[in-house]
């Protein structure tokens, strides 16, 4: 990476540009950009996040302003990003960035980004290199994951030197037509220039990359600012797509065939008898029901998620935990095939939204699992997007971690017999029929794909801070028992 004397030392020269050579180039770069807007809009395969950052009172927001002006601003979105809200404080820092993130074709503006708490943590003294390093780490991770689902993410960062950002707040202030512009904090860069810059070119360095670029903006001159802006958006909506950043092999490889796969350990026989059944049940929705009504839940967040064969009972197993809840703390999420606003956006961004808040529940039946499941085995997917989804879930459900998010994985598992068994006893029931498809006989023809995959979603996904929980569900009144028991053993640990 370039030393700060060459990162900024164009920008800080000031560079400046006449109004009329300005004025053919705005001109041209104008048309130009609306042509290249309206052709990705008419073939989106991409989407385009513009990253606004840089040294205060460098004319950032008054040359998005513009932009938006030159281009069709109905076809972009301009976010800006203050401190946490106390709802956003609930979630992992990034889950406000991912809820946002345009659909392909389209333009996102972020001015208060990511960054904004690595800019700090570098400004801070002594700094804290273990931070600093962590937090850099989850940007390239976050960025090179939406990069590789089709957000092509562009970092402007808008500098000066400390002598024309003083001149240009001065000007600003003389007029009152413009003194508004002036924030506070526009102040304090003159006093701080030395330790910001070097703290941006830490930040810089830590964090450019081939698929997320940062380009540096020289802003001392208007009309330079807004014409090196607009050519640099120009270049991003017309460039091809870099190569997708790498990502390391699953964390285990495979077991030899000597050593048996999760699920062929599984014991299915275990069973519960009807009275067993009814008694632990009533035992273990009633401390359920307790801990999810306790003063100390209101600080927690919870995510059950349940896969399985087909027929394994996870609709059931979840009607017997939810009967145990307040309708107005948790939320069933059904997991289907993407919808169209879905699939413009990267593959976890439905999963993300989908979040529970504090004293809340989240039940996804089936989940972001279904990558490395029923799109792996049905080539929904390509084999390149489903290899290296088991560290983009990783990366996830650590997240999840690391915000206090209780996250707790079932697989419902059962024999081939068995579910032949469930599926024809489906088609003779006059209240089920609705629960067997084609689909489903389809889906048991591929009884040792699914295996496989399943076996291989296990072995790479399950962690130390999100482990799977096997269930054997031959006998359904034992699986809901089991789920209903780890569920309240996990509450009961965390509220301690």
């Amino acid at each position: 990476m370039a030393p700060a004397t060459t990162r900024f030392e164009q920008a800080e020269s000031d560079p400046e540009i006449s109004k009329e050579e300005a004025r053919p180039l705005i001109t041209e770069l104008r048309t130009e950009l609306l042509k290249a807007q309206y052709a990705r809009l008419e073939n989106p395969q991409r989407s385009l996040l513009i990253v606004v950052a840089g040294i205060d009172g460098a004319g950032k927001g008054a040359t998005v302003n513009l932009i938006n002006e030159w281009m069709d601003s109905r076809h972009i979105r301009t976010l800006a990003f203050g401190p946490p809200s106390q709802e956003e404080a609930q979630f992992p820092f990034l889950w406000r960035y991912w809820k946002h993130l345009p659909a392909k074709g389209r333009t996102g503006i972020v001015f208060g980004s990511w960054y904004a708490p690595l800019f700090r943590l570098l400004n801070e003294k002594p700094g804290k290199k273990a931070d600093i390093e962590q937090l850099a780490q989850s940007i390239r991770e976050f960025e090179a994951l939406i990069s590789r689902d089709g957000v092509q993410v562009l970092k402007l960062w808008y500098h000066l030197s400390r002598d024309a950002q003083k001149r240009r707040i001065a000007k600003l202030e003389s007029d009152p037509d413009t003194a508004w512009m002036v924030q506070p904090q526009d102040h304090l860069v003159a006093r701080n220039f030395k330790t910001m810059r070097a703290a941006a070119d830490t930040m810089l360095e830590l964090t450019d990359t081939p698929f997320a670029p940062w380009q540096v903006i020289p802003s001392a001159d208007d009309r330079m600012r807004n014409i090196t802006t607009g050519n640099a958006i120009l270049s991003a909506l017309r460039s091809r797509s870099p190569s997708p950043p790498k990502l390391n092999a699953p964390a285990r490889s495979t077991p030899p065939r000597s050593v048996k796969r999760p699920l062929a350990r599984v014991n299915y026989s275990v069973s519960l008898s009807e009275n067993e059944y009814d008694d632990q049940l009533a035992h273990w929705r009633g401390r359920l029901a307790r801990q999810v009504r306790s003063q100390a839940f209101q600080n927690q967040q919870l995510v059950l998620l349940f896969e399985g064969n087909d027929a394994a009972g996870k609709g059931g197993t979840i009607r017997r935990v939810t009967h145990a809840l307040d309708a107005r703390q948790y939320c069933a999420v059904p997991i289907a095939a993407p919808t169209d606003e879905e699939r413009a956006r990267p593959y976890l961004w439905r999963f993300w939204r989908a979040l529970p808040a504090r004293g809340h529940i989240t039940i996804f039946d089936r989940s972001w699992y279904g990558r490395v499941l029923v799109e792996r085995v049905e080539k929904f997917a390509k084999p390149l997007e489903w290899q290296r989804a088991y560290e983009e879930i990783n990366q996830f459900e650590q997240q999840l971690a690391e915000s206090n998010i209780l996250l707790l994985k079932f697989w419902l598992a059962i024999t081939k017999d068995v579910q032949l068994e469930r599926f024809k006893a489906r088609e003779r029931s006059p209240f089920k029929p609705f629960k067997i498809t084609e689909e489903d006989w389809r889906n048991r023809g591929k009884w040792a794909a699914y295996t496989r995959a399943a076996n291989d979603m296990i072995d790479f996904t399950s962690t130390p801070h999100a482990p799977w929980h096997i269930v054997p569900s031959n006998d359904k009144r034992h699986a809901r028992i089991s789920v209903l028991e780890t569920i309240v053993k996990a509450l009961d640990e965390r509220l301690a």
